[in-house]
């Protein structure tokens, strides 16, 4: 199974390219399935939205380890389910935490969770993120400038292995630049950096 991670800073371009990359793969002929953190087919993903629009310690909280309870439930139910899963929203959730605990819990994820060489991360200036964000009807907890400034930092730092590609380019470009890496990864083509070891999931 191939098991492909978008992630990155809010207003990146997430959705918009999980949606070309399963596009290109139901092309192929491939079962594929696309799940998008949070999300709204069960109590752990709506309580987590719900959660994100408020403020708070306690909402910060809720958002945090209902996320987590999400994320974990789409492995469960649909990781080596079909020929292509794509997640939306993963292991950066950890970098809404203090950077201390950032590293701790992303560490312990990633030993728990499954990882790929499919791991792309979409990078965004926090000036940009901000403006693509404001054409949005609701705002949640973290979509200010401060905040998507320290987000990104330490995303920046926990991502350093992933494949990083600058979204702030015609979405075009950035296709293209993903298309080429899933080529050289569907072909076995080697690339410069740490290879990563598909993890089992944990009973």
């Amino acid at each position: 199974m191939r098991f492909i991670i978008i992630d990155g800073l809010d207003g990146a371009g997430k959705d918009t390219h999980a949606e070309l990359i399963r596009k290109r793969y139901l092309n192929k002929g491939d079962n594929v399935i696309l799940r998008s953190h949070p999300e709204e087919d069960n109590s752990f993903g709506l309580k987590a939205k719900s959660s994100l629009l408020g403020k708070g310690k306690i909402n910060y909280m809720r958002a945090s380890f209902y996320y987590a309870l999400d994320v974990i439930r789409s492995v469960r139910l649909y990781y080596e389910k079909g020929d292509t899963l794509i997640v939306v929203r993963y292991l950066m959730g950890v970098a809404y935490l203090p950077l201390p605990l950032a590293k701790l819990f992303y560490k312990f994820f990633s030993s728990i969770l499954p990882t790929s060489k499919y791991m792309f991360f979409l990078d965004v200036e926090p000036e940009e993120s901000l403006k693509r964000l404001s054409t949005r009807n609701e705002t949640e907890m973290f979509e200010n400038l401060d905040d998507l400034i320290k987000v990104r930092e330490k995303a920046l730092e926990l991502a350093k292995d992933w494949n990083i590609i600058n979204t702030c380019q015609p979405i075009s470009e950035v296709q293209n630049q993903i298309e080429s890496i899933l080529d050289k990864l569907d072909n076995g083509t080697k690339k410069s950096g740490p290879e990563y070891e598909v993890n089992e999931v944990a009973n």
